[in-house]
């Protein structure tokens, strides 16, 4: 049981070897020879995630009441110039702006109606929360937790995903019950929801 050797699995590695073991392999497995480091392409679609989460999920550290004190397009412009250009897989100008209006579309919607973002939240004190699987093979199953909404009356948390994707989630999709088991395991507080957001 080694932390450093095991191989980990998420709800989208899971996803990707379903769906075609080849991609898995060059996606979770596969180094590069002469760096040795795993191969990650950027693409468009995971930049505007990737901006839109980092917006949201800064919010969960700051208290309620000051939230949206810094508008979150202006967060969403200094993290979008880390992504800008071929580091957000943009190849054109064109491109860019659909995703760049895309994102900025999204967070309007977020700050005019908050919704659960302006609750109370908590944090798992984990960079990546993490579950041994199974410690006989040496699988650790991880995943990033967006939201977890607190409920102080009862002491409980709802599980809540973002999503920025076009794309619905398929009822048999295993994500919800992946992030369920690692809140249950990474956290003290009994989980009574889980949801899209």
């Amino acid at each position: 049981m080694d932390k450093y050797t095991a191989t980990y699995v998420s709800h989208s590695s899971i996803s990707t070897f379903l769906a075609c073991p080849r991609a898995y392999f060059l996606k979770n497995v596969y180094k590069d020879p002469k760096s040795k480091h795993k191969i990650k392409i950027m693409s468009p679609p995971l930049a505007l995630g990737q901006a839109v989460h980092e917006v949201i999920e800064s919010l969960s550290e700051i208290k309620t009441d000051l939230r949206f004190k810094t508008p979150l397009l202006e967060k969403f412009e200094q993290i979008w110039q880390k992504l800008s250009g071929k580091n957000g897989g943009f190849f054109d100008k064109d491109t860019e702006f659909k995703y760049y209006s895309r994102g900025q579309v999204m967070l309007s919607r977020v700050q005019n109606n908050p919704g659960p973002i302006g609750d109370l939240a908590i944090k798992i004190n984990q960079e990546l929360p993490q579950y041994w699987l199974s410690e006989k093979d040496n699988i650790i199953l991880c995943g990033k937790l967006d939201w977890l909404r607190y409920y102080p009356d009862s002491n409980t948390v709802e599980i809540i995903d973002f999503k920025t994707s076009k794309y619905e989630e398929p009822d048999d999709s295993l994500q919800l019950p992946i992030y369920h088991l690692l809140a249950t395991h990474c956290q003290s507080r009994p989980v009574t929801a889980v949801s899209y957001w």
